[in-house]
């Protein structure tokens, strides 16, 4: 029987905003808040595939080869508590068209191909605590990043040893940005 493999597609956070990031969480969430997420681990899901076979993880591949799109960029500027999945997010309040086309091609690509996507609607989120159990202070608006989005990847979820990796598989370019005005 051919392995499976659980894989996502999705947009990595440079190291430095990483850091930034943590930084930004130590000083603005309570020690207790939550169980937070290694800056290594800290990225953007575009669509979440499950266990997927090799042949199927080649073939959502090349789809994912095809895609033409420019590059845009990403503003994460929001913050929020979901308390039924026990999840605190940062994500952009104002989502960029490009990433929400991107997402929507990769998630309509996956479906296709049999992988589940979920009825939600798609909403872009960089997770920075799990185990959320109750309710979270969250930071007064005014902070803000942004990052240009040039490619997304391919990532291998690995649980080992009680913890979660994720390995980069393989990333592909996004296209030349378009004027600033058009990502809003």
């Amino acid at each position: 029987m051919p392995e499976s493999k659980r894989l996502f597609f999705a947009l990595e956070i440079p190291s430095p905003l990483q850091r930034k990031i943590i930084r930004w969480r130590a000083d603005n969430f309570a020690p207790d808040a939550g169980r937070p997420i290694a800056a290594a681990s800290l990225h953007l899901t575009l669509a979440f595939l499950g266990e997927v076979s090799a042949e199927k993880a080649r073939a959502l591949a090349e789809l994912a080869g095809r895609i033409r799109q420019p590059g845009f960029t990403l503003t994460l500027d929001d913050a929020g508590h979901w308390p039924r999945s026990r999840v605190v997010w940062l994500g952009p309040r104002q989502p960029p068209r490009g990433l929400l086309q991107l997402a929507n091609l990769l998630r309509a690509q996956a479906a296709r191909s049999g992988c589940y996507q979920s009825p939600q609607p798609f909403h872009p989120h960089v997770t920075l605590l799990r185990h959320a159990s109750h309710a979270v202070a969250l930071p007064a608006p005014g902070f803000s990043w942004s990052l240009p989005v040039t490619e997304f990847t391919l990532f291998e979820s690995v649980f080992e040893r009680g913890r979660t990796r994720y390995i980069p598989l393989q990333r592909w370019p996004l296209g030349s940005f378009t004027r600033k005005d058009d990502d809003i």
